[in-house]
């Protein structure tokens, strides 16, 4: 026999009544029922009840077992009586009577428990992250995303993409986040990047004449931290391709996506239909570039309607270029009440309030405009609003002002709010939207003009295209939306060296930069480049989205908390002196 264990936990059944066993795993919990020990024994697989009285030769050495001891025990399979079957679990048709117990790891007192799932606090839990991986809703999450990375890998294989790995310790590259450094104790002053992406290297194997490539790669970027995004490292699948439009990309990925989708969707419906919705238009309809479809909300410009009415604020606003009025429409949600609470709710976004509308049945029989709005524009503006937004009576719309940039993500927001609170977002399916046309150029905050998405895409027009307003050019960029989240993200290369340059040109990097920065892809682009494109999907954001939690911490085995520290690892800490000498750095004490 087996030193530890000849069956696992979740192997055994009433086939095996009779049997003498060995198992090993943790204690999951004991119960005493006076002379009669139950114990709950747990390994990776499941669960099997243990059960010892007073004439088994172990009873005194398992009354001494507690909760995460780790044991071995040999005994007899019994069948459970009816009365007591568990059906909840494949070993719920039998115990185990113990007859001999080792030890094999004694625990201490916890800081936290494994059995069961309370809400313990975050810190306490990263802290002592190996003990958190012990319950079964984060063990099930971990093994969820190890079965989608399988999954994903296989179909990737499965329609003629490569595995190819790309470096990890590289160069700095502007991929719209800051860059992790790694200095270099060869070449002292200097420094190394941990890539924020495979992005010039996966561009650089289209050029070498591989033709369709594949990574479950991972990428570092020193972020600030958010619910649905990792401080520091992430998983992505990397996908590039060579002779390619956009829609081939979108061809090859679609399947690949919405296979692991229905693979672990839980039995969720999964949408095949994903629309082409250009970016402008997805701004202008959800107020987001990552659009929430399952919401049929869809905002309406309703400016003309507002123009010179009675209600000065937006007649008066209007009267400035770039402004705008929009309505979030809200079928079933014409009462004063519901108004009122969405009121509120905008205040709380920080806007002074949002202006409603409702309609309901008239003391004549036919349906009416009410609310401070409607009084003040008239009934022909309220009913041609109305027409308009598709609404009737019971039903209400919002309004919000101003030039769009400024409003746009509280409306979206407000959207989202709206939907949930009338039951219109549905909750049992997962909706994509490919987000297309995305502009290449934005201004910052000081109005110079920079890259606003991946700085390596192709502008649609080519080198026309740069010739006038950057503002204008819109880039073979691409993002995959769903339920919210962008999962998603990609673009058509420019490989052209000389539309490259002018590309960067616009963006305030002169040719020298560029050589200086991406020698390397510009080199290669001289000796024959094809056309190519490819996009990236996160891991960790798939599997957040299947394993239905808003916290992208809830499926990575060994995360940072929200100050991008590693609790449990003592992470990131004070170097030595000696370390420091070798790489010839010295530590700036802070102000």
């Amino acid at each position: 026999m087996h030193a530890y264990r000849n069956h696992t936990c979740a192997d055994l059944n009433t086939a095996h009544v009779g049997d003498t066993v060995r198992l090993a795993g943790w204690v999951h919990r004991v119960r005493d029922h006076g002379g009669v020990l139950f114990i709950d024994l747990r390994d990776h697989y499941g669960i099997t009840q243990l059960i010892a009285d007073s004439d088994s030769p172990a009873f005194a050495a398992l009354e001494k077992v507690r909760s995460e001891w780790v044991i071995s025990i040999d005994g007899t399979v019994k069948a459970r009586d009816a009365s007591l079957v568990n059906a909840k679990i494949p070993t719920g048709g039998i115990e185990v009577y113990v007859r001999e117990m080792r030890i094999l790891g004694e625990a201490g007192d916890l800081p936290l428990p494994v059995f069961g799932e309370p809400d313990y606090p975050e810190e306490t839990r990263l802290t002592y992250r190996f003990l958190d991986l012990r319950r079964e809703g984060l063990h099930n999450n971990i093994m969820l995303r190890s079965n989608v990375v399988r999954s994903i890998r296989n179909r990737m294989w499965d329609i003629g993409f490569n595995e190819f790995q790309t470096p990890i310790i590289t160069a700095s590259s502007p991929e719209g986040a800051r860059d992790f450094l790694v200095p270099s104790r060869l070449h002292p002053g200097k420094f190394y990047a941990l890539p924020q992406a495979p992005q010039q290297f996966k561009q650089l194997i289209m050029v070498s004449g591989f033709d369709k490539y594949f990574q479950i790669a991972p990428c570092f970027r020193d972020e600030d931290p958010r619910a649905d995004r990792s401080p520091t490292d992430f998983y992505q699948l990397d996908v590039e391709m060579s002779f390619v439009e956009q829609q081939d990309v979108f061809n090859a990925v679609q399947p690949v996506i919405q296979g692991v989708f229905e693979e672990f969707g839980q039995g969720k419906k999964v949408d095949t239909d994903w629309p082409l919705i250009a970016y402008k238009d997805s701004l202008l309809w959800y107020g987001s570039d990552k659009p929430d479809l399952r919401n049929p909300i869809k905002m309406q410009v309703v400016s003309e309607h507002f123009a010179g009415s009675g209600f000065a604020i937006f007649a008066k606003l209007l009267e400035n270029e770039g402004t705008q009025i929009r309505a979030i429409p809200a079928p079933t949600g014409g009462s004063r009440k519901f108004c009122d609470r969405m009121n509120a709710f905008a205040q709380q976004q920080g806007l002074p309030g949002m202006g409603y509308i409702l309609w309901r049945k008239g003391e004549n029989g036919e349906t009416e405009a009410a609310g401070p709005l409607a009084k003040n524009i008239g009934p022909e503006r309220t009913e041609a609003i109305r027409v308009q937004l598709g609404l009737g009576e019971g039903d209400a719309a919002f309004f919000l002002g101003g030039k769009p940039e400024q409003f746009e993500a509280v409306a979206g927001r407000a959207r989202n709010e709206i939907g949930r609170e009338l039951g219109l977002t549905e909750t049992d399916t997962f909706r994509f939207a490919w987000i297309v046309d995305f502009p290449m150029y934005e201004k910052d905050d000081e109005g110079k003009i920079d890259f606003s998405h991946n700085p390596f895409s192709m502008p649609q027009g080519g080198m026309e295209a740069l010739q006038g307003d950057p503002l204008d050019v819109l880039g073979y960029q691409y993002d995959l939306a769903c339920n919210g989240y962008e999962l998603v993200s990609g673009a058509i290369r420019n490989h052209k060296p000389e539309i490259m340059f002018k590309a960067f040109e616009l963006a305030g990097y002169p040719a020298s930069e560029v050589e200086k920065r991406f020698g390397g892809m510009v080199k290669a682009f001289k000796y024959g480049a094809p056309p190519h494109g490819g996009c990236a999907a996160g891991i960790d954001r798939i599997v957040m989205l299947l394993a239905d939690t808003a916290n992208i911490r809830e499926v990575i085995m060994f995360p940072m908390n929200q100050r991008a520290e590693d609790l449990m690892m003592n992470a990131p800490s004070d170097p030595t002196n000696e370390q420091l000498r070798e790489l010839r750095l010295r530590v700036v004490p802070k102000d």
